[in-house]
């Protein structure tokens, strides 16, 4: 089945993470329509079996394929993790499936080889080896050091961010041997690009935290233009879902996209 240009990009995560992918997107390519889905029912993600994140993740691509998404974007770690393979065979070839790990990949072996980088993420992205494994059979010599911060997406969420418990917080996890002598650290999460400031001043921007938003957006560029996919009609309005209503939510969809938001909850299962 031939993929329609004029069709929107979905995109989906489990809160408010994702929104930092699809601003990015947004500002690189407006001309796309994108269609997003919070799943804010179910978050954290990354604090769930892998199991239960690929029903979440198989029915939430239902929703974006029902929608006529011709692109889905897994914006979420735990979920690229956990149920990429899976959101391909599913889709097949209803919609491109793209996640957030390999772009973050392939960025860190070309611009990086033979450094010590570290990783932050969730637990499920840190217990799947994925940047580990992924990383290894490039063989650019690069060094992981990997470290799971579980609290940071609840707190983010919670809208503490730039305050005093978000510095203590950082500070916790940052403040680790593992990230001795690193050159960059990986933001493994989409939420953690709203502390991605906060984390270069601990690190007196002598780290360089890299964050997948940007690295997406381009890469998510390139897909289409290589596929016959650039949307080249008229724009049409952004879509927001969520499987529960929850105030942050409201709040940052509308900081990052403006008052005209139309937000529609959607129960996954009802």
């Amino acid at each position: 089945m031939a993929l329609n240009p004029s069709s929107p990009i979905g995109i989906f995560d489990s809160g408010i993470g994702g929104l930092t992918v699809a601003q990015a997107i947004h500002n690189l390519i407006p001309n796309e329509q994108l269609i997003y889905f919070g799943d804010t029912a179910h978050l954290p993600y990354g604090d769930k079996s892998s199991a239960a994140i690929q029903a979440y993740s198989v029915k939430i691509t239902d929703v974006l394929i029902n929608e006529g998404c011709k692109v889905i974007i897994v914006a979420c770690n735990s979920a690229s993790s956990a149920a990429y393979e899976l959101l391909k065979e599913y889709s097949g070839s209803k919609a491109k499936i793209i996640n957030v790990i390999d772009p973050m990949v392939s960025y860190v072996a070309h611009n990086f080889p033979d450094r010590k980088i570290g990783l932050i993420g969730t637990k499920q992205t840190i217990i799947s080896n994925i940047y580990k494994q992924k990383l290894a059979d490039i063989g650019k010599g690069i060094q992981l050091a990997s470290l799971a911060t579980p609290l940071l997406v609840p707190m983010i969420e919670e809208g503490f961010i730039h305050d005093r418990i978000s510095h203590d917080v950082i500070e916790r996890y940052m403040n680790n041997d593992l990230f001795d002598d690193i050159s960059a650290l990986i933001l493994g999460c989409t939420h953690y690009p709203l502390i991605k400031d906060e984390i270069a001043v601990y690190f007196e921007n002598h780290v360089l935290p890299l964050s997948s938003s940007e690295i997406v957006a381009r890469h998510l560029e390139n897909y289409l233009s290589k596929f016959n996919l650039t949307n080249k009609g008229g724009v049409r309005a952004n879509k927001f879902m969520v499987s529960d209503f929850t105030e942050s939510f409201e709040i940052s969809s509308k900081f990052f996209f403006g008052e005209s938001i139309h937000l529609k909850k959607h129960k996954l299962w009802e």
